[in-house]
């Protein structure tokens, strides 16, 4: 036996078919509302603490004085935090290919700039960026690199 082809289907299975698929649309566009606030609600929180910290690094410069920047690993370890942070609140609140591509750029920057331990971690991370980069350049369509990820409806 064949099944039967949405053509010859009996009419009141056929409207309970749609009337299930009308549901689990619904459904899932409200499960789709929910996550997109909480992910908003998530960067919020985040972007209130890096400005905290953010603050706290503009009072330790301006109090300590000069004595602040001797230490510049600390500094700019403080500071590329606080700039990863920021990148990845962005990206949670437009979920785009280009933004997700940019905070992993960010990070694995980061990571290059402040740790000097093994040179062959130096050059995976110069690998990881240009990976990156093609990925940017030759698998991601121009149009999805402004087009949100997950379209709300």
């Amino acid at each position: 036996m064949s099944s039967p082809t949405p053509k010859n289907l009996d009419p009141k299975l056929k409207e309970r078919m749609e009337k299930l698929d009308k549901h689990d649309h619904k459904v899932e566009h409200v499960f789709r509302r929910i996550l997109h606030t909480i992910e908003r609600i998530i960067a919020s929180i985040t972007l209130i603490i890096l400005l905290i910290a953010l603050g706290r690094e503009i009072y330790h410069a301006c109090t300590a004085g000069m004595d602040y920047f001797t230490d510049i690993s600390h500094y700019l370890n403080n500071v590329l935090t606080i700039v990863v942070g920021l990148e990845f609140v962005r990206m949670l609140i437009d979920t785009t290919p280009a933004n997700i591509l940019e905070v992993l750029t960010v990070a694995i920057t980061r990571h290059v700039v402040l740790s000097h331990n093994d040179s062959w971690s130096l050059v995976a991370c110069i690998a990881c960026i240009a990976g990156l980069f093609a990925i940017r350049r030759f698998l991601v369509r121009r149009n999805e690199l402004k087009e949100e990820m997950v379209e709300m409806e």
